[in-house]
């Protein structure tokens, strides 16, 4: 007994017309209308973009490239790709998210460096951040923020005002 299939072979292939975007780059630029969203995506590229302006350009007493490369891979023991992605998204993820650009890449990237920031250097300071000076160095509360403002970006995409929802509806 043979089985033949009746589904027409226009249905096999993609049916993407020229000019249209893909279902997942449709996906990742789509955004809430959310004034919330807007509000997290701007505050975590003011806070994120002096870490790595004094990361890259040695601006607002950091140690720039050099500095902080040596750092991340001498001290903190990073593979040198890494150091340079870290200091690349703690500079450029902040200016693609003041525009709303990317900005699920952008904060995915963020959440990624925070995270890891927590995981090679701040676990061991214990939570607070060292306001006193008596700890012998900064905890983590403050990367916890950064990670709260990405889970909503990635949630909720970057939200009023954003190049990603007037390219999603365009």
């Amino acid at each position: 007994m043979s089985v033949s299939a009746s589904v027409p072979v226009k249905n096999m292939t993609s049916q993407v017309s020229p000019g249209a975007r893909p279902r997942s780059l449709a996906r990742a630029l789509s955004s809430s209308d959310s004034g919330a969203a807007a509000l997290a995506r701007l505050t975590l590229a003011a806070v994120m973009f002096p870490h790595g302006a004094q990361k890259l350009l040695g601006w607002f007493g950091g140690y720039g490239f050099a500095g902080t490369y040596g750092f991340l891979t001498q001290q903190t023991g990073l593979p040198a790709l890494v150091a340079v992605l870290v200091i690349a998204i703690e500079f450029f993820a902040p200016l693609l998210l003041l525009l709303g650009l990317a900005t699920r890449a952008a904060a995915l990237g963020i959440g990624a460096v925070m995270v890891g920031a927590i995981a090679t250097v701040h676990a061991s300071q214990g939570f607070f951040m060292n306001w006193s000076g008596s700890q012998g160095g900064e905890g983590f509360e403050y990367h916890l923020l950064a990670l709260g403002l990405v889970a909503v970006l990635l949630l909720q995409g970057g939200g009023r005002w954003s190049l990603d929802r007037r390219l999603s509806r365009s």
